[in-house]
């Protein structure tokens, strides 16, 4: 099951998620219980082992480290990652795919089940702001309105909203990011995504405004000032230049999917996700060049450090570190293990990396030596 919610995040093997969802919810019915109230409702256990489980994200909270991960786990370090501990209260048990903290206290993180999750105390205790159920009434609304307003294509978009209120509270969100503690934006599968400008007391819906008709599951949104970048699959870029009021496609040489993307300088892109494939663009998207081929390897992370440094990891373990802009990568001797999903520096220069093997650090000499 770890692995299974591992694919719905990197692989976007909805049917097969789907298919395991419709097993589990049979037995369950079976026992008379009923399974998506069940995790929403119910909090996150303490759990020794935690830090070995499935861990998807991580941000800062100021000085603190905030990774999240399967059942609702939330774990935080106050040392650099060298030692971690729960959150004290979560209230929901799904798979948590994201997290991000604007300022030292105040974060929000998301998973499955439309969930969206607020802490003002930097992870200590999380409050749910939003679920799936109500994500789907806010979708339905405002494809309303647009129909009423007589926009083309709005009557469509009510009847894809009537299947999201109907299905409930499956779909999930994959990314979060907030500019300031007041604005933020969600985004997930089937093309979902949501803004706030009131620290998630309302949301809105932003369905409407990405040029996405089929409903292409949407897997990173990254905010740069005012520009917004949604990465997600059969090549999917989107782009918003007036934080999140318009967006316009960027077209790519790539079809399959990207799991993010990252604005290097102002100007520069860089893309990347399944095979092995990242891509480089020096003009905002009018052309690319690949980079890093040397694997057909899922690239599942990248992180710009405090050295100016890039770093890519894939699934296999592998980092890879380009010192100019993503123009050329060097392989590091480090391994870090099967089944990366994420990596972020820690307040000391060291890495702390994630995934289905849980958390682990690595020292900050590793990250200076590598091979070709």
């Amino acid at each position: 099951m770890h692995m299974l919610n591992a694919l719905i995040k990197r692989y976007a093997v909805f049917a097969v998620a789907a298919l395991c969802f419709s097993c589990l919810t049979s037995l369950c019915v079976a026992a008379g219980q009923s399974v998506v109230p069940d995790v929403l409702d119910l909090p996150a256990q303490q759990n020794s082992r935690a830090q070995q489980g499935l861990l998807l994200a991580a941000a800062h909270a100021g000085q603190r480290l905030v990774v999240v991960g399967e059942r609702g786990s939330v774990l935080l370090s106050d040392d650099a990652g060298r030692s971690w501990r729960q959150a004290r209260s979560v209230p929901v048990s799904v798979l948590l795919t994201d997290v991000d903290f604007p300022t030292a206290t105040q974060g929000w993180a998301v998973g499955h089940s439309g969930v969206v999750l607020h802490s003002s105390d930097a992870g200590e205790t999380w409050q749910r702001q939003l679920d799936g159920r109500q994500v789907a009434q806010v979708i339905l609304d405002d494809a309303r309105q647009r129909a009423a307003a007589g926009e083309e294509g709005a009557d469509a978009a009510v009847r894809s909203a009537g299947f999201l209120v109907s299905d409930g509270p499956d779909k999930p969100f994959l990314s979060v990011r907030f500019s300031d503690e007041q604005h933020g934006y969600v985004v997930g599968a089937y093309g979902i995504a949501l803004v706030t400008a009131d620290g998630g007391q309302s949301w809105q819906s932003l369905v409407g405004r990405i040029p996405n008709p089929r409903g292409k599951h949407l897997y990173q949104v990254q905010i740069d000032n005012r520009q917004l970048l949604i990465a997600g699959e059969q090549g999917a870029l989107f782009r918003s230049a007036d934080g999140g009021g318009h967006f316009s496609e960027i077209s790519t040489p790539y079809i399959g999917t990207f799991f993010g993307v990252l604005n290097l300088d102002g100007d520069t892109l860089l893309a990347y996700g399944l095979r092995g494939n990242a891509w480089r663009s020096p003009d905002r998207g009018a052309s690319w060049q690949r980079v890093a081929p040397q694997q057909s390897v899922t690239l599942s992370a990248a992180r710009r450090l405090r050295d100016d440094s890039l770093l890519l990891a894939d699934e296999s373990g592998r980092l890879l570190r380009s010192t100019d802009d993503a123009r050329s990568f060097v392989v590091l001797n480090t391994q870090a293990g099967a089944g990366l999903c994420g990596l972020i520096e820690a307040t000391d220069g060291a890495l702390v990396i994630f995934g289905a093997r849980g958390l682990s650090r690595i020292e900050p000499a590793t990250l200076v030596s590598g091979v070709q």
